[in-house]
């Protein structure tokens, strides 16, 4: 039997007796309690055997324990007797360092005693050997060596470090000094030599000598002279040339480009900082310019006339950023080398003769783009010329403006939006101003205000078809100014973004100040000029605060051009009432015949009418069928402007707001039809205007009356074909008009009490 799976962690119980019992089953069927009996046997005897070594194994622990118990004790005992021995040799120690304490302070002073000899010793060498050099210096410079002038030199410089204590000290000082004064007079035309002919082993040597003699800032100088003479002759060469200002500046930045590197190339062998002796080197070059680049430059624009001297200041500009880029790529591998604060230095030097142009770019821009649209003509001397003018400017315009952000960009890298902003609401404003004008021209053109000289009627469409294509330019000038904002604004989060560090908040003067830090401490000089920083911190924060709320709002929820969206809306809405008067003016002029006092009196009727003629025999006044036909016509005329594929004229149709819109109350449909929109409005314009023609006329007689309401029904008739409401006024007009006198009082009674005292005095009825 296995007995091995007693111990196993999952024994189960049930699992082993079947299992035994099946393989009993297997070897002897149907003798399973047999089986059984022999099973349990053989776990008794099994239990037996474990029982009997459980029993050994305890004897034979309980016989192991006093042993263990033995080791313990002994272990105990030693262990007593090391910490006394410990003890022991502690008190030994204190009692050492008691008996000894005197004599280790003795042996203390004596070897400070011994230090001081030997530092007195030192002085004393030192100062005779200040003397015996002191003899031999004369001697030493007669041999004209100034690698063995230079060696005694420095031994002296080292005595002379030891005697700083002594009285004549200061003497000694002084002497020193002078004696380097003649080494470098001495050396000083071999020096130049060495820099003009770029000898390195030469160079190596003074190197040694002016760095023991602790005058290398010196010996840079004369570097720095002789190389920078150099440039500047040839900088004198071409300024006397004939050549245009940027072709001379180019020319000469190159010269400093190639100089760099060529200098460079040789002051690693010779310099421990050859990066920061060449960096040093240009700024003092580009310092001492004769004339000086912002003179030439002053020069240059002075001659330049009104309208290019913006791009030719840019043209100027370009060739310093040219240059500032070709160094950087230079600099860039090296630039852990470098010292960051001579590069800031070196990039100021290259871009500060544009500072003051840069800061004042707003006006600059204001002052080119009005000139520029000066060039843009609006008005002409035929109606379609100018209609045609307009259209064509609005490409014109927005050209203008997209240049003058390119221009920025180049000229400020960004830091001028603010102007940028300022001169784009000028150019517009100018804009709208003269579209304007040019509106108001077209209006005295077309007579829109005059008095009409003649009864004729006249249907003409074309001031209304040119109307309708201003309406048009304006929508594609408020289609583009929306575009053209969203544009302006990614250029601008795009291009100065940088500038706006994360966490910055406008109203937090420490945020202001600890951006400014962070800015500063950035790796790389050339990336991080700021000028505008650098010369006006208000308008540096004017220009921090635009960009964060131009990334607080999202780009295409900007207010930059707020102003000119404004403008151009007025401007639109000017249009769309050019239009609408162009449409009204002959229904104007034929109201205007109404209202003649000679046509509703009785003796203007003729004395043979009868007051009892009926009224249906009468038939509506010429210039009210001349209204009603017209106002049928319009929407023939309406219909192919406001359903062609025209997305700018439906922005401008939508956007403008036609005079006299629907009464309170009214049921308007016709506002989600713009067709619709404009016969209702026109259609109202001639029942308002139709009703204070009416009110104006003195007397009524009772012909007369019969008359206007002929006409006015006339009048309502045409309405209702176009599915257009009677004014109330109109309607209340017409009831008082045909009230008999003895019922005016009642009819009148619930109906505006001056319409029908106006209407009463005009009928000869007391009221």
């Amino acid at each position: 039997m296995d007995f091995s799976k007693f111990l196993a962690d999952d024994f189960d119980v049930k699992e082993w007796v079947n299992g035994a019992f099946k393989v009993a089953q297997q070897e002897a069927p149907g003798r399973a309690d047999a089986h059984a009996a022999t099973l349990v046997m053989k776990l008794q005897l099994f239990i037996q055997e474990v029982n009997n070594s459980i029993e050994e194994n305890s004897i034979q622990a309980l016989q192991n324990m006093p042993r263990v118990l033995r080791d313990i004790e002994a272990l105990k005992q030693e262990a007593s007797f090391l910490k006394d021995q410990m003890i022991m040799v502690k008190e030994d120690i204190k009692k050492f360092e008691q008996d000894t304490v005197q004599s280790m302070q003795v042996l203390v002073e004596i070897d400070q005693v011994k230090s001081r000899m030997q530092l007195a010793a030192e002085a004393l060498q030192e100062a005779d050997k200040w003397s015996t050099l002191s003899a031999d210096i004369e001697e030493t410079f007669k041999t004209q060596d100034v690698a063995v002038i230079s060696s005694k030199l420095a031994a002296m410089q080292s005595s002379l470090a030891m005697l700083v204590d002594t009285p004549d000290y200061s003497e000694k000082c002084v002497q020193l000094e002078a004696l380097k004064n003649r080494l470098e007079a001495l050396a000083s035309p071999q020096i130049v030599s060495t820099f003009n002919t770029l000898s390195t082993d030469q160079a190596k040597l003074f190197v040694k000598v002016f760095t023991e003699m602790d005058r290398m800032p010196q010996l840079l100088a004369y570097y720095y002279k002789c190389h920078k003479v150099q440039l500047l002759n040839l900088w004198e060469s071409v300024c006397q040339s004939d050549a245009p200002l940027k072709q001379q500046l180019s020319e000469f930045y190159d010269t400093l480009l190639s100089t760099w590197h060529t200098q460079l190339q040789w002051t690693t062998q010779v310099f421990k900082n050859p990066y920061e002796v060449v960096t040093v080197l240009m700024i003092q070059t580009l310092g001492a310019m004769v004339p000086s680049i912002p003179e030439t430059i002053t020069a240059a624009l002075d001659r330049c006339p009104a309208e290019s001297r913006l791009d030719t200041l840019l043209e100027l500009h370009q060739t310093a950023a040219n240059f500032s880029r070709s160094l950087e790529t230079a600099m860039q591998p090296h630039l852990s080398e470098c010292n960051l604060l001579k590069v800031g230095e070196l990039v100021s030097s290259v871009y500060s003769p544009y500072k003051s142009y840069q800061m004042q770019y707003g006006d600059l821009e204001e002052t080119n783009l009005l000139i520029q649209l000066s060039a843009v003509p609006l008005e002409r001397g035929e109606v379609l010329d100018c209609v045609l003018e307009l259209t064509h400017s609005v490409q014109k315009v927005f050209g203008l403006a997209a240049a003058a952000v390119d221009r920025c960009v180049k000229l400020t890298d960004g830091l001028g939006v603010c102007g940028l902003i300022k001169a784009l609401r000028a150019l517009f404003s100018k804009y709208v101003s003269d579209f304007s004008v040019t509106l108001q021209s077209i209006r005295k053109k077309y007579r829109l205000e005059d008095t009409p000289t003649s009864e004729v009627f006249t249907e003409d469409w074309t001031a209304f078809q040119n109307s309708i294509r201003i309406i048009a330019t304006c929508g594609e000038l408020l289609r583009q100014c929306g575009a053209f904002e969203q544009q302006l604004s990614n250029k601008i989060l795009g291009k100065a973004g940088r500038f706006l560090w994360e966490g910055f908040n406008p109203r937090s003067l420490s945020g202001l100040q600890e951006g400014g830090a962070e800015r500063r401490g950035q790796k790389n000089p050339w990336q991080e000029y700021n000028y505008l920083q650098q010369s006006s911190t208000a308008d540096y924060n004017n220009l921090l605060e635009t960009l964060h709320t131009l990334k607080e709002k999202g780009t295409g929820n900007s207010s930059l051009l707020s102003e000119t969206r404004a403008a151009l809306t007025r401007l639109n809405q000017q249009a769309n009432q050019l239009a609408f008067d162009s449409v009204f003016l002959q229904i104007k002029h034929q109201l205007c015949l109404i209202s003649k006092p000679e046509g509703w009196s009785s003796a203007g009727l003729g004395e043979t009418l009868t007051e009892n003629l009926p009224t249906f025999s009468l038939s509506p006044q010429e210039c009210i069928t001349n209204i009603g036909q017209y106002i049928m016509s319009l929407p023939l005329h309406l219909e192919p402007f406001v359903t062609q594929e025209d997305p700018a004229l439906e922005l401008a149709l939508h956007t403008g707001k036609l005079p006299y819109p629907p009464e309170q109350g009214d049921d308007v449909p016709e506002l989600e039809n713009t067709a619709d929109y404009w016969l209702g409005s026109i259609a109202r314009a001639t029942m308002q205007t139709y009703c204070d023609v009416i009110l104006q006329i003195p007397e009524l007689s009772p012909r007369a009356t019969k008359q206007l309401v002929t006409d006015i029904d006339y009048l309502s008739n045409v309405m209702d074909a176009l599915g257009l409401q009677t004014s109330r006024t109109l309607q209340n007009i017409t009831t008082l008009l045909r009230a008999k006198p003895e019922e005016f009082r009642l009819t009148a009674k619930p109906l505006p009490r001056r319409l029908s005292s106006t209407i009463a005095a005009m009928r000869g009825i007391e009221y």
